[in-house]
């Protein structure tokens, strides 16, 4: 059991790794035949990319569980004021935010008479009870907070403006937004509200509190084989929903997969994905660095095929304890991305060699679901043989490992480094220096059934 601390997260983290084993070197060669001549990893000098670099870093998790298991937790009820400073908890100033709403929020139902307009009442900071601190990113902070007027508990992810500008962000986040208001997945978390005030953005989402995979990686090393099995098919089906509805999350590794309360996964953190279709490729170094694939880090032009090659970075990481490609600085990193062989332990099954081949497959032409058939290429893959993937998308299958969650309002899941802040006054937020707001249309506010799926 870990001791309750706030990691200090870096690309070269520490896990408990199986001491003893045989590790067996496979080339790709041995199942598809021999690999094209790949050029070597790109220098900063030498490439031009067509949208601002998004390095994540590892350090910008979230959440995390400690092994606090003490339930009976006082939340201290807190105030969310918006000034010319950054949020402000417990402090008494004047409030901004409650006449600063730019936009009426309305949802458009497009039937087959030809459409009409369905007025819903906005929401703003007035409409939240603001809980806790419970994470923050490089933009955001993200509040666990209670909607007013009832038990409602919801993730309120919040982003200063003059950070996003100054980074050349704006078009990221508003792909975050849109993004969000497109899916509906049994394991993708969903955007119930959102909308701005003149120096912030706010998403309010689900409240998923049976912590993230890092940390439950932290905690147990590596996961059995067959809990290993049950979350890459999840994940599997999450991403398999978004491609086919024309998205690439672009940034997926375990600290952007949380744990619900019954154990299921959820999908979260849409800030770097983008939407796309078939016929074209994307251009843009983005993403965590041990989970990029070849052809992001060498800027050749990616497409779903690189969400694929993720998804088989975290089943390596998932079965071993740690990501195959690791150590060293930036440059050695992306070397080992690009030219070095998969090097899979001999106690992995041979079902399990076989999909991970598939998928870190460096030829993303060749990668496994990057072909007509998508994600249902890797679902038919016999490693998932015992999968019935009907009962599993409708959460009809019970996970072997339930996070400890007393309620929706528990937080012992989350980093106590996060939820022990003190309510502190933080750096100011300067006035977003653009002419025009760039966020017009932000606003959002998710429709109840029957409108749920007027998509589909």
């Amino acid at each position: 059991m870990v001791a309750s601390q706030c990691l200090q997260m870096t690309g070269n983290t520490t896990r408990k790794t199986v001491d003893h084993h045989v590790e067996l070197d496979f080339d790709f060669s041995d199942v598809f035949g021999a690999p094209p001549q790949l050029p070597s990893a790109p220098t900063t000098n030498g490439l031009v990319y067509d949208e601002p670099e998004v390095i994540c870093s590892r350090s910008h998790s979230l959440v995390g569980p400690t092994t606090f298991t003490n339930q009976s937790i006082k939340l201290s009820t807190l105030t969310l004021h918006e000034t010319e400073y950054d949020l402000v908890e417990g402090i008494t100033v004047s409030t901004m935010a409650l006449k600063e709403l730019e936009e009426a929020s309305f949802v458009v139902d497009d039937d087959d008479d030809g459409g009409s307009l369905v007025k819903i009442k906005s929401v703003g900071l007035e409409d939240f009870e603001i809980l806790k601190v419970v994470g923050q990113g490089a933009f955001a902070k993200v509040y666990q907070v209670r909607k007013h007027g009832s038990s409602e508990i919801f993730a309120m992810k919040v982003m200063r403006k003059d950070r996003i500008f100054e980074k050349d962000h704006a078009e990221y986040m508003k792909a975050e937004r849109d993004i969000l208001t497109k899916v509906d997945h049994p394991f993708i978390v969903q955007l119930k509200y959102s909308f701005q005030t003149k120096h912030r953005l706010f998403l309010v989402l689900d409240f998923v509190n049976g912590g993230h995979l890092f940390f439950q990686l932290y905690r147990q090393g590596l996961f059995r084989e067959d809990l290993a099995r049950f979350y890459t098919a999840e994940i599997v089906s999450a991403v398999s929903h978004l491609h086919a509805n024309g998205i690439m999350h672009r940034d997926l590794k375990p600290e952007n997969i949380l744990l619900d309360a019954e154990g299921h996964v959820m999908l979260t953190d849409f800030g770097v994905a983008k939407q796309f279709d078939e016929s074209t490729r994307s251009n843009s170094m983005c993403g965590t660095l041990e989970y990029m694939s070849p052809e992001i880090v060498q800027g050749r032009g990616h497409d779903k095929a690189a969400d694929w090659w993720s998804v088989g970075i975290l089943m390596y990481e998932m079965l071993t304890g740690k990501p195959p490609f690791r150590g060293g600085n930036r440059q050695k990193i992306q070397e080992k991305i690009v030219k070095d062989k998969i090097k899979l332990p001999g106690f992995l099954s041979s079902e399990a060699h076989s999909l991970l081949k598939g998928l870190l497959q460096k030829d993303s032409s060749r990668r496994l679901g990057s072909g007509a058939g998508g994600g249902d290429e890797i679902k038919k893959h016999g490693w998932f043989k015992v999968i019935n993937w009907r009962k599993l998308e409708g959460r009809e299958i019970k996970p072997s490992f339930v996070p400890q969650v007393a309620g929706k309002q528990c937080i012992a899941n989350f980093e106590e480094c996060w939820t022990n802040l003190p309510p502190l006054l933080d750096s100011p937020a300067a006035s977003p220096k653009c002419k025009e707001n760039p966020f017009k249309g932000f606003t959002y506010v998710r429709p109840a059934d029957p409108f749920l799926h007027r998509n589909e």
